[in-house]
This record gives structure tokens, C-alpha cells and sequence, in this order.
């Protein structure tokens, strides 16, 4: 009676299946990743890196943080129009802010659109603020500084770096260790 109307009954379609391959149901294929400036973009979900704070800064640990957003920042964000080079954070009082952060402006937004650079708060615990700023009174010279930006379970989330800044040998040091590793990646291709 399924032949007649034009289909195959439900049993019909799962036994076909079951014999020819080629009939199954393909799976969705993942989202291609393409990374274009330090932007990681994934299907409605980029990962902006801020490449420069590798470069000029020992990393001594990381801490992730939620990043309260307005609407248009967070549509923003996910086209990855951030930001990041010379962003910081400071723990005022018991919240943490983020200063320097340029998100662009939402092009389809109107006159409720936000300010570029305004000043962000993270969304942190308490007690791993207390914690963040005994860390950092133990550690001279260390600042707070913004690595990547992120989303996880739609919500933005900010991976923030105790860090402390290179000398211009260590900067130095840097560069010759990168190229070294350029080198020796390039000759072995050559080899293979």
C-alpha cells in the first residue's frame, strides 16, 4: 500500500538502508574552523586570541571570567569584531573591569548602539576575586590581562591572564625561539 501512494513504509526505508550503504543518513558535517587574525570562527561561535600577549608577556596562570555585554556588542562579537592588543583588566573595589577592549560598533543596530571602548565588568565569584587579588599582591609587577574571548553555553567568556611583561631580552628571546622552530619545521618538510 506504501508503493501505491508514492513511499516506502517506515519498515521499507529502514531495511533499504540497512542494505545499501550509500542510502544512510549522512551526518551533519562540523562547522569548518578558519582562523583569520587571531579569530577562530566556528558556526555563530568565533574565538578571538589576543595574539600580542603571548609576545609581550609571561603568562603565570589563567582564569575565565563571564563578560557582561549589551546586545549589539554580543552580535559584535560574534561576527569576531574584537579587539584585543592593548586591553587590561583591574579589580576596583570587589569587581573586576576591563578597560581598552574595542568591540566595533553593530553596522545593523540604530541609535541603540554602544560605545566602542567603553569600560566591560566581569562576572566573577567573590571569593575568586579575593583570591585573584592576593595572587597578584604576592606577584610584583603582575597585571591582568585579557587572552582570548569566547562563547560557552551562549554566554561570552573572557580567559584572563596573570601575566608579567618581558624585558626586551626576553622579547628577543622570543623571536629567536619562534624562528628556530620555523627553521626546523621547514627543513623537515624539505626532508620528507
Amino acid at each position: 500500500m506504501g508503493r501505491i501512494l508514492g513511499g516506502m513504509s517506515k519498515n521499507e526505508k529502514d531495511h533499504d538502508r540497512s542494505r545499501n550503504p550509500d542510502r544512510r543518513k549522512a551526518a551533519a558535517p562540523a562547522a569548518a574552523k578558519k582562523r583569520d587574525n587571531g579569530v577562530e570562527t566556528g558556526k555563530l561561535m568565533p574565538r578571538i586570541h589576543n595574539r600580542r600577549a603571548h609576545f609581550d608577556y609571561h603568562i603565570l596562570d589563567t582564569i575565565e571570567a563571564g563578560l557582561a555585554l549589551v546586545g549589539s556588542e554580543v552580535k559584535s562579537v560574534r561576527k569576531g569584531h574584537v579587539q584585543l592588543a592593548q586591553s587590561f583588566a583591574r579589580i576596583r573595589g570587589s569587581q573586576v573591569f576591563m578597560y581598552g577592549c574595542h568591540i566595533d560598533e553593530y553596522e545593523e543596530s540604530n541609535q541603540f548602539n554602544h560605545d566602542p571602548t567603553r569600560t566591560r565588568a566581569l562576572l566573577m565569584h567573590s571569593r575568586e576575586i579575593r583570591r585573584l587579588t592576593q595572587r597578584m599582591q604576592k606577584e610584583a609587577g603582575s597585571t591582568l590581562i585579557p587572552l582570548e574571548i569566547y562563547f560557552r553555553r551562549g554566554f561570552a567568556k573572557v580567559l584572563l591572564g596573570l601575566a608579567q611583561g618581558k624585558t626586551k631580552f626576553d622579547k628577543r628571546a622570543s623571536i629567536k625561539e619562534r624562528d628556530d622552530k620555523r627553521s626546523m619545521a621547514k627543513a623537515m618538510r624539505r626532508r620528507d
